[in-house]
Parts: structure tokens; sequence; C-alpha cells
């Protein structure tokens, strides 16, 4: 009963200072794969095969009841510390190389997320991507700002240029 509560209370806290849990099933996965998938996302994320109703009582518990009914079969969730679409685009990937795991939904932000959620996360760029063409996007409007600036001077100057041409041909 102790190590019940031990981990309900492990469990529960993880929940609380997670970015956001997805949840999978492994049926099927050997321990070599399982390993390969803990390495591949342990830059942003613990993965831990949890008991579905220990982890039920956790997310209740953490103020999470989107897991309610889809914690059946085997269960592992991914807890990220780090880049969620990270995590969910090395799921993804895994699964297209091992189809016995399956991504049956998560939590991130405050919202339950669907299967198909997971997948549409996934498919964002990473946050690094969106950072460069944000970088772009600052770049081009200064520099659309630099020469809606200089425009006025350098007319300016035209101008003054082609009066000092026409006044030294009149002469």
């Amino acid at each position: 009963m102790a190590n019940k509560e031990a981990s309900v209370a492990e469990l529960t806290d993880q929940f609380r200072n997670s970015n956001a849990a997805l949840l999978t099933e492994y049926r099927g996965l050997t321990v070599k794969q399982l390993k390969e998938l803990r390495k591949s996302i342990s830059e942003h994320a613990t993965y831990a095969v949890v008991k579905n109703t220990l982890t039920k009582i956790a997310a209740n518990q953490a103020g999470i009841s989107s897991f309610d009914d889809e914690l059946a079969g085997p269960s592992a969730i991914a807890f990220v510390h780090g880049d969620t679409v990270a995590v969910a685009k090395s799921l993804r990937d895994f699964a297209k190389a091992n189809p016995l795991l399956v991504v049956k939904g998560g939590y991130f932000d405050g919202a339950a997320l669907s299967a198909d959620e997971v997948t549409k996360l996934a498919d964002l760029e990473s946050r690094e991507v969106l950072l460069a063409k944000l970088a772009g996007a600052f770049k081009a409007s200064l520099f659309g700002a630099a020469y809606l600036f200089n425009a006025p001077l350098s007319q300016a100057v035209r101008t003054v240029d082609a009066l000092r041409e026409k006044q030294e041909s009149a002469s």
C-alpha cells in the first residue's frame, strides 16, 4: 500500500512539473525498442511505463481527467520537460518505424490532446526554425523601414543635383 501511495505521489509530481504529457501504448515492443525510444526523447522528456489505475489517480490529483478513457492496455507516458514539439516528432517518427507504438493522446498547456492533435503538434516546425523565420521577418521589416526613411533624402539629393545641372547648362 505504501509503495502504491509513493508511486501515485511521484506520478502526480511528474504531471504537475511537466510541460506536457503524451500517452502511448507500447504493446508488442521489445525492451531494446523501448530503450531506443527513451534515448531518442531523453533530451526533452522522460518515458515511463505506468500502471493505469495509479496513473488515473495521479492524473486526477494533478487536475487532469483527459486520460481517464485512454488508460487501457499497456500504457506509457512521455513526461515532457523541454520542447514538446520535438518529443511529439520523436514519438511520431518512432511510431512510423515501429507501428506497435501507438500515440493515444496527451495533455499540453492545460488542454487535452487527441492522437490527431499530437500528430499536428509533431508537424509543427521546431522552435529554432520558427524563431529564424521570425527574425527574417523582422529583418525584412527593418530593411523596408530604412528604405522608406532614406527615400525622401535620396529624392531630395536627386532634385538638388538636377537643379544644379540645369543651372550649369543655363550658364
